[in-house]
């Protein structure tokens, strides 16, 4: 009688476990601990101009000045001029000739649409079993695991074609 109801109350609490799992792909923390310090972006500082009549007027749903525009600093960043935002899908005059260079064999424009379809199909096909969970596993990883490049591996490859590689560290 013992060994039953110790081997219920182990049943009910492995069950108990399997509660309120979430399908994400990627569970490496508890959501319930706290504000998640990525999905804050700081503002840009505040800047008062020579002259208060120049400052735009507010508009309902408008942009604020002092808004984050990460893809424009990324570009200064890169050392490119930083386009106004305005109509993103329209290409500068800067850069027109890297846009054709670059799509010199042509280009899928729906191409992140189609990614991420594949790509909802093979983590369904390569991580089935995610839903079920007793311990804190990275499903990324077991999803993408036979698509990982071993660093190591290629670089030794490249070495035996008689390709320069830089010095690496041992593993």
């Amino acid at each position: 009688m013992k060994r039953l109801t110790a081997f219920g109350i182990i049943a009910i609490m492995a069950l108990s476990a399997c509660s309120g799992s979430t399908s994400r792909m990627r569970d490496l923390y508890d959501p319930e601990a706290g504000p998640e310090e990525f999905a804050v972006a700081p503002s840009k500082p505040l800047e008062i101009p020579q002259d208060l009549a120049s400052l735009p007027s507010p508009t309902p749903g408008g942009k604020n000045r002092v808004d984050p525009t990460p893809q424009a600093d990324a570009i200064a960043l890169l050392g490119g001029k930083a386009q106004p935002d305005t109509d993103s899908s329209t290409i500068g005059a800067g850069d027109q000739a890297l846009f054709e260079y670059a799509s010199r064999f042509g280009f899928e424009p729906n191409i992140r649409v189609d990614l991420a379809e594949r790509d909802e199909r093979f983590r369904k096909n390569n991580a089935r079993w995610s839903s079920f969970k007793l311990f804190r596993v990275d499903r990324y990883n077991q999803a993408y695991r036979f698509e990982t490049l071993d660093a190591f591996k290629e670089v030794q490859r490249w070495r035996l074609m008689g390709v320069g590689t830089p010095s690496m560290p041992s593993r």
